[in-house]
């Protein structure tokens, strides 16, 4: 299967933009396009395609991680809004599930989220979300894109907008979470690590597992503006695993920097990753007739594993493009209510508009609350297919994946494995970056497959 447009799907190609990406603009900080400059620009944009004209108050809810870049990308957007006639809500740091839910609670016109999310400190993000909630369509981005080019044109001085800081945003966050657990149902007698991994989470999080009941033995909840994702977190378990080991904890729960993807971890330090968390939650929700035509949406890069458990079950696995904000587009057009990504983004839109690490993280608890099993019982669902993963960096501007020798490599790959596995290409959408992915049973073949088609997109390249 070969990338369109450097996206996977179903062959819908999509326009390709110069400044978003798959999940909003992101960057390293102070260089293009993560300056103040292009923020309060992209700011003015945005404030302008939200408020069409001057005859009624407009407002946006804005909210950040934990970077120390945030603080200069938080006044610029505000700036940027308040120019164009939008009032500003400050949030400071909360996840950006919280994002999605407060932008639609409090009736704001748009909502942002700066953050990276797992990336590390020295890198920044803008993303947008909509009066619903809902991070902002592809055709939405480019309407913004081309407004920040064109220039802006701003309020008359009697309409400038006002900024506020929003003092209760977290708590409104909180007990929203909260609901979303069981009535009837708490975590007394539960030892948790949690690793908030020095990000959005890390005061949310601690509240929501100690005010259900459990023993919190948190971690990564010492933000310094430098240290966000650094050894912690989602992308790095091996600390929390320690720390389970150490104090015989009965599970672990790793977040990200903005907290709207989590890793599970059982009571040996194992790690669940979405699929297995997907796997479970399917076929929960099924036996309770609550997973929508029996469907669960997730995106190519998702187990053939959890495509054959789901198949035993009687259940389907609809793919999208790789990007949550896909997996959610496609669960809003069909009805479906559960989907996620491998990375441990898990959207249940029953409860929320877009991934989120601490209420995926609940439902799994739930479940060993009802079950009294344990987490390892419960965290791995089925047996995962070998897979190997590769990115190779290419010169931006350059095409690798057009490439004659490169897609004849692909198709060498493929024809290889017979129906036996799969091979998935993609370009990145945040950086330049080739990733490519194969699963097989027969590893040594696998690891043919990848090295060949690496060899030649580096070629290309």
């Amino acid at each position: 299967m070969l990338a369109v447009n450097g996206e996977w799907g179903t062959g819908d190609a999509r326009v390709a933009r110069e400044l978003f990406g798959t999940d909003g603009v992101r960057g390293r900080a102070n260089t293009h396009p993560m300056t103040a400059e292009l923020a309060l620009r992209l700011g003015a944009a945005a404030g302008r395609f939200f408020r069409r004209d001057d005859s009624a108050p407009h407002r946006v809810v804005i909210g950040k991680d934990t970077r120390l870049s945030g603080y200069m990308l938080e006044n610029a957007l505000t700036a940027g809004f308040t120019s164009t006639g939008m009032n500003v809500l400050l949030l400071g740091p909360v996840p950006t599930p919280a994002v999605g839910l407060l932008t639609r609670s409090m009736r704001a016109d748009v909502g942002v989220m700066i953050s990276a999310s797992h990336n590390p400190a020295e890198d920044n993000g803008i993303k947008f979300f909509g009066p619903d909630g809902f991070k902002l369509s592809d055709a939405a981005e480019e309407e913004i894109e081309a407004l920040l080019k064109a220039g802006v044109r701003p309020a008359q001085a009697g309409h400038i907008g006002r900024a506020k800081r929003i003092d209760d945003g977290r708590f409104r966050y909180v007990e929203r979470v909260k609901s979303t657990f069981p009535a009837g149902f708490n975590l007394s007698g539960l030892r948790v690590v949690l690793d908030c991994a020095n990000g959005a989470s890390y005061r949310a999080a601690p509240e929501v597992l100690w005010e259900l009941g459990a023993e919190v033995v948190a971690m990564g909840v010492s933000p310094d503006g430098h240290n966000i994702n650094d050894g912690v977190g989602s992308t790095a378990t091996q600390a929390a695993a320690a720390r389970i080991r150490e104090i015989r904890a009965d599970v672990g729960i790793c977040l990200d920097g903005d907290a709207d993807r989590v890793i599970l971890l059982d009571e040996t330090g194992a790690e669940a990753d979405g699929d297995q968390i997907m796997a479970l939650l399917a076929e929960r929700w099924a036996a309770e007739d609550r997973l929508k035509d029996g469907t669960l949406v997730a995106t190519v890069m998702s187990n053939l594993g959890l495509e054959r458990f789901l198949e035993g079950k009687g259940l389907a696995l609809h793919r999208t493009a790789v990007g949550d904000r896909y997996v959610v587009e496609a669960m809003r057009q069909h009805g479906w209510n559960l989907g996620g990504e491998q990375s441990g983004h898990i959207v249940m839109t029953d409860h929320a508009t877009t991934g989120d690490g601490l209420m995926a993280a609940l439902q799994f608890l739930a479940e060993m609350v009802r079950t009294g099993q344990p987490a390892s019982a419960l965290a791995h669902r089925f047996e995962s297919v070998p897979q190997m993963l590769r990115n190779v960096r290419y010169t931006a501007g350059t095409d690798p994946l057009g490439d004659p020798a490169v897609q004849a490599a692909i198709a060498e790959g493929e024809a290889s494995l017979n129906g036996t596995g799969r091979v998935l290409i993609r370009k990145s959408g945040t950086e330049p970056l080739i990733r490519v992915m194969a699963e097989a049973e027969d590893e040594a073949l696998m690891g043919r497959i990848v090295d060949e088609i690496v060899a030649s997109v580096q070629k290309a390249g």
